[in-house]
């Protein structure tokens, strides 16, 4: 049985690699795109792929009234993702999460909606194959080092901080437990803002400069000796291709929200 797939964001730098892939797998079908930049064309007029003949809509609400599909890929704005997520879960979508800049707070949210309606999510900060890696490996470190702090790399336009990335990660280490500080925040003599932002227990730094793409390094720290943990992201966005195809094709055996590309791999 062929997926349909509604992609919101086809036209984005990462959107747009995704659908290219989807233009050449047999088993996903894009039925439908959301672009309010090139609403009203078809997506293989822009993208220039004839084998993508889905019409472009302004609006999540628009194309989900339209067009039913199984799953929506949500790869659009933080200001936009949440009522683009629980629009496709009363439509009886199952979605999965590629922006960033959600909160806890709005994870909670599509994780109330997706269970009432019985539906799977997942939200994925990164779909390179390295970044769950690295998520791996830190929990395992932080099972192990009670103290460490996180730095945050990306191009100098990107608005949300921290990225998509490092907000996963820095959740997945709070179920583990919180990085510990010799010296607590309110004893810091100076601005307490050199010390980044605390975020569900770990220490965040985020650096915006031209030159980046998407970094995240883990520094744990013992006395005399430290474990840094990194991930560096090239200039395209085809690490993230392979990862979002393997999401599409399992996300219906979820229910509920799952946060992770892990949630459908074996890496026990």
């Amino acid at each position: 049985m062929t997926i349909r797939v509604c992609l919101a964001g086809a036209t984005g730098w990462a959107g747009s690699a995704v659908a290219h892939a989807l233009a050449r797998v047999d088993d996903i079908t894009l039925v439908s795109a959301v672009s309010r930049t090139h609403a009203g064309r078809a997506l293989q007029d822009v993208l220039g792929e004839p084998r993508l003949d889905c019409p472009v809509y302004a609006t999540a609400q628009e194309v989900l009234a339209a067009h039913p599909c199984d799953v929506f890929f949500e790869f659009t704005k933080p200001n936009m993702a949440k009522s683009n997520v629980l629009a496709a879960l009363r439509h009886k979508a199952h979605v999965v999460i590629g922006t960033s800049g959600l909160t806890d707070a709005d994870y909670e949210e599509i994780s109330t909606s997706a269970g009432e309606h019985q539906r799977g999510v997942l939200a994925v900060g990164n779909f390179a194959l390295t970044v769950v890696l690295l998520q791996k490996f830190s929990e395992i470190a932080a099972r192990f080092i009670p103290q460490w702090e996180i730095i945050d790399y990306a191009h100098d336009d990107k608005k949300d901080v921290p990225s998509g990335t490092v907000r996963e990660l820095a959740y997945r280490l709070s179920r583990i437990r919180p990085s510990e500080l010799t010296i607590p925040l309110d004893q810091v003599q100076g601005p307490v803002q050199t010390r980044g932002a605390a975020l569900t227990g770990s220490q965040v730094h985020s650096v915006r400069l031209p030159g980046y793409t998407i970094s995240a390094e883990i520094i744990f720290g013992m006395p005399d000796q430290k474990l840094t943990i990194r991930h560096d992201s090239g200039s395209s966005a085809q690490p993230y291709v392979d990862g979002a195809l393997l999401a599409i094709r399992n996300v219906h055996t979820l229910t509920g929200l799952h946060r992770g590309l892990d949630s459908i791999l074996d890496l026990t």
